[in-house]
């Protein structure tokens, strides 16, 4: 929109009124100030809501993969032979054979439930997920028959174990005798401890050499399942579809979309609802510029008669006031972007610090999955949330603004 310089002057002085309408200036401010607000929110919750979905979405398939091949009864014979059909299958990237069992493990008097996985020691220090959140020992100490073993952090502050702590693993499933099954119940020394970011996995996961798990489980040279690697997980159905042919229903594959299905639905729900509860405070802030340009027309209805009789038009009054109110949204949409940049930039401090000042856990990762509060901004979507705001900004003025063109000078004046 072009404006002539008188008319700039005009939508200036309007934007800063005098002293005796500082009221309309207030105003205006909490219209600024709301746009400001509803951009923000929407900025930084679709931000968390994305972080969170990319967070889980990297941990959760770093460590298990974007697909599984397992057998009925968690047995595979053939693990060989279907790894290597999945390595020849384009598209695969990957197809590591494991072990996962769940069992208990018990140390100085403390029991807790774990997910005992197995897996060959190439694959443990190859995954990126497992070497990047060692905190404490080496992953080089777990060796086929070293009885060496890696833990969850949380599970390793829930039975008290530290590096070098011997912690019993129990498996109901034991050896038969004549006094019916005996569970077994095998020491393991603690050689590292891992933080994933998960609680899930870090209050449960073991890992050891495939080798100690088949011995400790009595499974001979079987494994669970072979997890699968894709080059692009989003199309690991089609991907996988071939192998799933050569497979002839001698084995079940189920990708992470079928293993995680409840938590991701859940997540791509919420975070729609969020977006439609935070744009009613946008539509609000619209509504507060509309009502701040309504009462500025109405302080104005003289002005606006004296410049009509001096030879301003229709369009130019129609294009100050638009000015105005474009201006309002305007200037709150860029201190939104600013403001959500900040407090995305400070997102933990900020957590921490209320936390500090309620006495309040708000961010217990047994609830949350995650340990710390992610972000991920989507330059998409944040091009769409300004859109959004500077269109419902600009047709809030459109009202007032044609009010104010079609003020009659000669109703106005009749009376000076």
């Amino acid at each position: 929109m072009i404006l002539s310089s008188y008319e700039r002057m005009i939508a200036r002085r309007y934007l800063l009124p005098g002293r005796g309408e500082r009221f309309i200036v207030l105003v205006a401010g909490f219209s600024l100030g709301a746009v400001m607000l509803g951009v923000a929110a929407l900025v930084i919750v679709m931000s968390v809501m994305n972080g969170f979905r990319a967070e889980l979405f990297d941990k959760i398939v770093g460590l298990n993969g974007h697909a599984v091949v397992q057998g009925y009864g968690n047995r595979l014979a053939d693990w060989r032979q279907i790894a290597a059909q999945a390595k020849a299958t384009p598209g695969v990237v990957s197809a590591i054979p494991l072990i996962e069992q769940p069992l208990f493990a018990s140390y100085n008097g403390r029991s807790e439930f774990i997910l005992m996985r197995g897996m060959q020691v190439s694959d443990i220090r190859a995954n990126a997920g497992i070497r990047r959140g060692l905190i404490a020992g080496s992953l080089a100490r777990l060796t086929p028959g070293s009885n060496n073993v890696a833990i969850g952090s949380r599970l390793a502050e829930s039975l008290g174990a530290t590096i070098g702590s011997d912690i019993s693993i129990i498996s109901p499933q034991g050896q038969s005798t004549p006094f019916g099954t005996v569970p077994r119940i095998v020491s393991y020394k603690v050689a590292a401890i891992f933080e994933i970011g998960i609680y899930d996995y870090d209050k449960a996961y073991v890992l050891m050499p495939m080798e100690d798990a088949q011995t400790f489980l009595l499974l001979g040279d079987k494994v669970g399942m072979v997890e699968l690697t894709t080059t692009n997980a989003d199309k690991v159905g089609e991907i996988l579809a071939p192998l799933k042919e050569r497979l002839n229903g001698g084995a079940v594959i189920a990708d992470w979309r079928t293993l995680n299905a409840q938590l991701f639905e859940a997540l791509a729900v919420e975070r729609v609802a969020m977006f439609v509860v935070l744009c009613i405070i946008i539509l609000v802030a619209a509504f507060n510029i509309a009502s701040s340009l309504i009462m500025l027309v109405r302080s104005k209805t003289r002005d606006i008669a004296i410049l009509r009789t001096m030879g301003a038009t229709r369009g130019a009054m129609l294009r100050i006031f638009i000015t105005v109110g474009t201006t309002i949204g305007v200037l709150g949409t860029v201190a939104g972007l600013l403001l959500g940049a900040i407090f995305l930039f400070f997102r933990q401090s900020v957590v921490n610090f209320v936390q500090l000042v309620t006495g309040q856990n708000l961010w217990d990762p047994s609830i949350r999955y995650l340990t710390t509060l992610p972000s991920k901004p989507d330059p998409a979507e944040i091009t769409l949330i300004v859109i959004m705001a500077l269109v419902l900004t600009f047709l809030a003025t459109l009202y007032p603004s044609f009010k104010a063109a079609n003020t009659d000078p000669v109703e106005v004046l009749r009376y000076e």
